[in-house]
């Protein structure tokens, strides 16, 4: 056992890369260390130890890593380097190579952080600890904290897709999940700490209750009636396990929020076989008129990857015509990226990289032509808003239910405050509303 003593009154800051899932686990660490007598301090305060939750989704996301671990050193060379998360687990070797980092721990073993540091100070060589995360049926649950108004809540982990191009079976092991009652259990601890809203997340979160009697459609059921939470939003789910009866659901519910994300990857089926996704552009385009049909103001939210091997100008082309065509509201892009021990990796027709950034501009063009309309639609409505507790030049922002961005001039009674509103016009910038309440 470690002597917790030798952590009262040293400062911790953490920094967290990539995902909604990656903010939820930095919070689970952080509040371990916080209970043996650390103080967390922000990235630019000099602190005695630093914790980095890596991402690993793509070598852009690698080299940011490495950019920011190495200006914190630089910054403070005595501090205690600990680096964790996905990069750590796949890469770790690359990590420990990093000049000042003392600690690296692969995606598994970050949970137990106090217990690989010994008394946290610099030593003369790195300790790397990334087991086979492949083997791990562990769930660790874990929640944001921190942000009183909205809160991202972990119920899945890993993969069993095993996606041509993708390394997160890999970085997170095989997909496993806790029980519903358990799940419950941590949204309400969430709503305890101040949490309005609640941010289902995980790396395939639709296949929740994976081995067991349980389902994804059951979890949602049993959230919606927990009273202390006002709203909750699905983040990505596959469009294979995103069903009609998921989707009813939602669009009953006075709890869960008209705003679905869905991984569509390429709008060409040809792509997708190469992909190894398991679901073609005609279900996914029933998933979109589906949802439409059951809320016509839902947010949809789509991911989608550009410039993969294999993927002729003529592919693209379906792509942005498939994705054109669709009712959907924003585009998530990614250039596609090469990644060690992926499968794609076999595939011909390499696409040169100025090609790939050229798709990239396109696409993102698209998503904010489509993001732009989809707010022009609503201006004059009469809706809800959560707000949120940041200011920015004496305004304050949130969301409506279908994650509408809205700003009104800052007002600390309304901090995590649901208020009803007008959305009056589109902001400056165009990617958000402006709104004025609406006196009871």
């Amino acid at each position: 056992m470690i002597d917790q003593s030798v952590f009262k009154n040293r400062k911790v800051a953490f920094h967290t890369f990539g995902c909604k899932l990656n903010f939820s686990e930095t919070s689970t660490v952080a509040a371990t260390m916080m209970e043996a007598g650390f103080s967390k301090v922000s990235l630019t305060e000099k602190a005695d130890v630093y914790v980095f939750n890596t991402c690993s989704v793509t070598e852009l996301a690698d080299k940011k890593c490495k950019q920011v671990i190495r200006k914190a050193i630089k910054q403070n060379p005595d501090a205690y380097i600990v680096v964790t998360g996905c990069f750590a687990q796949l890469k770790p070797e690359d990590v420990a190579h990093i000049e000042g980092v003392d600690l690296v721990l692969g995606s598994d073993e970050k949970f137990d952080i106090l217990q690989y540091m010994h008394d946290g100070k610099k030593h003369e060589t790195t300790e790397v600890f990334a087991g086979n995360i492949g083997k791990n049926k562990k769930f660790q649950p874990s929640f944001s904290f921190g942000d009183r108004t909205r809160c991202f809540l972990k119920v899945q982990d890993g993969c069993d897709y095993f996606c041509s191009y993708c390394t997160i079976p890999l970085a997170r092991g095989r997909s496993r999940s806790d029980s519903v009652v358990n799940t419950v259990l941590q949204a309400k601890k969430a709503a305890k700490s101040g949490a309005k809203e609640i941010i289902l997340t995980g790396v395939n979160i639709g296949d929740f209750g994976k081995g067991t009697d349980e389902t994804f459609f059951d979890l949602i059921k049993a959230l919606d009636k927990v009273e202390e939470i006002d709203r909750f939003r699905i983040s990505s789910i596959e469009p294979n396990l995103l069903t009609d009866e998921i989707i009813e659901f939602v669009g009953q519910s006075k709890r869960f929020m008209p705003h679905f994300h869905i991984p569509l990857q390429s709008g060409c089926d040809k792509i997708l076989t190469l992909m190894k996704r398991k679901y073609d552009t005609q279900l996914f385009k029933q998933r979109v008129e589906k949802v439409k049909s059951v809320m016509s103001n839902a947010f949809i939210g789509v991911d989608v990857i550009t410039g993969v091997r294999g993927e002729s100008d003529e592919d693209f082309e379906t792509t942005y015509q498939f994705l054109d065509n669709l009712d959907i509201t924003q585009l998530h892009v990614f250039t596609y990226s090469e990644r060690p021990n992926t499968k794609a990796l076999k595939i011909e027709g390499v696409v040169p990289i100025h090609v790939r950034k050229e798709r990239s501009k396109k696409l993102h063009e698209l998503s904010d032509q489509k993001t732009l309309a989809f707010y022009k639609q609503h201006v004059g409505t009469e809706t809800e808003v959560l707000f949120e507790k940041s200011e920015h030049e004496g305004y304050m922002t949130g969301y409506t239910p279908n994650y509408l961005k809205s700003e009104i001039k800052y007002d600390s009674a309304l901090v995590n405050q649901i208020a009803k509103v007008k959305l009056k016009h589109l902001t400056l910038n165009d990617m958000a509303m402006s709104v004025e309440m609406i006196k009871p």
